[in-house]
């Protein structure tokens, strides 16, 4: 047997395709153009690299892109001071401060002042509430499109076992809420779990999110079983040269995928559903800051 891979480039590519055919009709419609403000505090490459995505896909997508790029001295008041501006900027839809932030200022303090309504991350601690409670929220990124490409794959969740093995506000936490809504049966397990191959083992979904590279193995994984890998973790790849490394999820995708009906590789899986997801939020955002009709199916 083996596995289905699950294409992240290729379905995000889709979703932004829909979302720039909903902006093109918002403009032409309403005179609507959605916007999105990424604050960068420093220069991180990793998030230098996010951040120009993010640019370019906002702006591909028929969206308006606002860039702050700030110094990594700045001071915390500052940061929130524009945080302010664009929470009163009606041409903001979206906020995205990119993390990790410098270590003076404190990231729950910043994400706590995004406007709820403009909280593109699903960070804010209202939009947890929400989720929690099952009430219309911002949801995460990355776990809403770990979402899409589960139902992609199997339609109704309902009934189905799924275990999600991470405990994480960004994704853990979350990714259980969106599938407890979708009236899945669902487990939280993480490093710490007893009998953790036993507790996967049993799973019809297994979506991966604990950051240990290769963590989850292959004969975890119940034949059939779709698996999302969350995981991006750089390691050591000698076969490439001396210093070289390589990426890997937290499953041994070379065993899983002899075992599993689909599984995500990394790269090239969750990973472009990640921006994806950011501009269909930021254009559920701006449809509701003017009670438009939102996007219902962008998979489609």
């Amino acid at each position: 047997m083996t596995a289905k891979i699950i294409d992240g480039k290729t379905f995000a590519a889709r979703i932004r395709g829909a979302v720039a055919c909903h902006v093109s009709r918002m403009k032409a419609e309403h005179g609507v153009t959605p916007g999105l403000a990424v604050v960068l505090v420093g220069d991180d490459p990793a998030s230098e690299v996010y951040v120009r995505a993010k640019h370019r896909q906002t702006v591909e997508a028929g969206m308006n892109s606002f860039e702050h790029r700030l110094p990594e001295e700045i001071a915390a008041a500052d940061l929130l001071a524009l945080v302010d501006r664009l929470n009163a900027d009606d041409a903001v839809d979206g906020i995205l401060v990119q993390l990790p932030l410098p270590g003076h200022i404190a990231e729950a303090e910043v994400l706590a002042a995004i406007d709820p309504a403009k909280d593109v991350d699903g960070f804010h601690i209202e939009n947890v509430g929400l989720l929690a409670t099952g009430q219309k929220a911002m949801v995460p990124c990355t776990p809403l499109g770990c979402l899409m490409m589960l139902q992609a794959e199997h339609g109704d969740l309902s009934g189905l076992e799924a275990v999600v093995i991470g405990r994480s506000n960004i994704v853990g936490k979350p990714m259980a809420q969106l599938l407890l809504a979708a009236n899945a049966t669902v487990t939280i397990a993480h490093s710490q779990t007893r009998h953790l191959k036993a507790v996967v083992s049993r799973a019809d979904i297994v979506v991966a999110a604990v950051g240990r590279p290769e963590m989850i193995k292959g004969d975890w994984i119940k034949p059939g079983a779709s698996v999302i890998d969350v995981g991006i973790n750089r390691i050591d790849a000698p076969e490439r040269g001396p210093g070289k490394t390589r990426l890997t999820g937290d499953v041994d995708f070379a065993a899983a995928s002899t075992v599993a009906g689909a599984i995500t590789p990394v790269p090239g899986g969750v990973g472009p559903m990640t921006i994806a997801c950011l501009l269909a939020n930021t254009l559920t955002a701006a449809c509701r800051r003017r009670g438009l009709a939102e996007p219902t199916n962008l998979t489609a």
